[in-house]
């Protein structure tokens, strides 16, 4: 009973937080502003499809980078000694430390046509270079302040690899390309799973860094949804509406992920 009884703040914490707000997207989603049953507001986000493709499309092009970045990182902490680890860790979470609006202005500051990488290829005779305002400024953008969600987890999970599994492969004779495909990776499955998720989900709905970094040119699906509860075209229902459809789509794409990474895992194994 007292088991129990401890997990009611828990229950009641995730029906107030969790459960409440779904609950009112769903219902503003579905009806109008007089609070009518209508599907017009899920036909609507029909011609926002561009947007939700190149949201999707720029995310996971973000999280492929910051896995391709973040795996090699976070092998070599889970295998340096305590105090390098920890370094790197410090390291690594420190900027996560400052606002989040303030470390995407800096990239501003880098990128503009007079910011500091132009200024370095302005000694070099070359440029300047249009870097901001464009898809690539949003893929660094997100790049940069997610890759710490891909490191953190896949970092947990390689510590558990112990060294002697590693030694092992290698006494029967494995490479060092067939100790990682064989060995390495299939045991980090669950950090690269979580990893993924932690970067592909907030890069999808993110809108402060399209809109600083990849101006008006570059509107996200977030972009999108911020317009409908603050812009001039105030319309929660459509806005809910818009989250509705992008959760859907975010949940099925986690589902094949999660498939494929399960099957996956099962052939390496």
């Amino acid at each position: 009973m007292r088991t129990k009884a401890a997990a009611y703040p828990y229950i009641a914490w995730g029906m107030l937080f969790i459960a409440i707000p779904l609950g009112l997207i769903i219902y503003f989603s579905f009806t109008d502003s007089a609070g009518a049953l209508t599907f017009d507001n899920i036909i609507r986000v029909g011609k926002y499809s561009n947007v939700v493709v190149k949201s999707v499309w720029l995310s996971a092009v973000s999280t492929v980078i910051c896995l391709a970045l973040g795996y090699p990182i976070a092998y070599y902490m889970s295998r340096a000694s305590a105090m390098t680890s920890r370094t790197l860790l410090l390291l690594i979470m420190l900027p996560m430390w400052m606002n989040f609006l303030l470390r995407t202005y800096g990239w501003m500051s880098i990128l503009e046509n007079s910011g500091l990488i132009n200024q370095f290829f302005g000694l070099l005779g070359l440029g300047p270079f249009h870097l901001i305002n464009t898809q690539g400024a949003v893929v660094l953008g997100m790049v940069y302040n997610y890759i710490p969600f891909m490191i953190l987890p896949l970092h947990s999970v390689m510590l558990k690899i112990g060294n002697d599994v590693i030694e092992a492969a290698q006494d029967l004779g494995a490479s060092p390309r067939h100790v990682l495909t064989d060995v390495v990776i299939p045991l980090s499955l669950p950090g690269i799973k979580t990893g993924v998720i932690l970067v592909f989900v907030p890069s999808v709905s993110t809108f402060v860094i399209s809109q600083m970094l990849g101006g008006g040119g570059n509107q996200l699906i977030g972009d999108i949804i911020e317009l409908q509860f603050l812009g001039n075209a105030y319309n929660p229902n459509l806005g809910s509406a818009i989250s509705f459809v992008l959760m859907l789509i975010v949940l099925l794409l986690m589902s094949v992920t999660g498939f494929i990474g399960d099957d996956l895992e099962e052939n390496l194994i």
